[in-house]
């Protein structure tokens, strides 16, 4: 019988479903699961550096679900193979085969956070659409993966004063993740090298030298 992830009730399985789905799309397609005490972390990276000379930054969004309190997990799979089970709303069948993606390794500290201001959700979502319209423009027709990356990079992994000095991928992460909705404020956290924003559908978390202690800027620039 294939391994399941057991969630109190239909409604936070299709959350976890969902939260896959969209983690398929974006990144290398991984979601790591880590299960204890009746909580389930899921964890995927839209952005990880794949080599020495890669300067995208590591970007991860985070997901935070009830689950089974006797599941004990830590394991990476194919976001786009977790499925509903058959049988059983509350169930999610996992994959038989596991990944080891390098970013799976480096873990955010789990406490010693402290409070550093806060970005609108607002502003999340608009520098998120204006990256998209930048690496759509940048992107030349029929590009290889290196072009694709690089150029990525060169508009996801800088420093935005919208955000605080925090790269602009982190707007996009929310985005694409679906943690944006309603006006809100995403706190902002430090921990060390990371930073986090909250919202209240998710996490996302930075790893890297970022500008902190900064009052974000609403900015309406317009790539060029």
């Amino acid at each position: 019988m294939s391994q399941r992830l057991l969630f109190p009730d239909h409604h936070a399985a299709a959350d976890a479903l969902t939260f896959a789905s969209r983690a398929a799309r974006l990144g290398d397609g991984a979601v790591r699961l880590r299960a204890a005490d009746g909580v389930l972390a899921m964890t995927s990276a839209p952005f990880a550096p794949r080599g020495l000379l890669d300067s995208t930054p590591t970007v991860l969004g985070l997901r935070v679900l009830r689950v089974d309190a006797e599941l004990v997990c830590d394991l990476v799979v194919e976001a786009s193979e977790l499925v509903a089970a058959p049988d059983d709303g509350r169930a999610v069948v996992l994959p038989e085969t596991g990944l080891a993606p390098p970013w799976a390794g480096v873990s955010p500290p789990r406490g010693g956070w402290s409070e550093d201001g806060a970005v609108a959700a607002s502003v999340l979502a608009t520098r998120a659409q204006w990256g998209i319209a930048a690496v759509a423009e940048a992107m030349p027709q029929d590009p290889g993966e290196d072009i694709v990356r690089t150029i990525r990079a060169s508009v996801w992994g800088v420093p935005d004063d919208a955000l605080g000095g925090l790269p602009l991928g982190v707007a996009f992460a929310a985005f694409g993740l679906g943690f944006i909705a309603g006006d809100e404020q995403a706190q902002r956290r430090t921990a060390g090298a990371w930073t986090r924003l909250t919202l209240a559908r998710g996490h996302v978390l930075v790893r890297g030298p970022v500008r902190t202690g900064l009052t974000p800027v609403r900015t309406t620039g317009t790539p060029r």
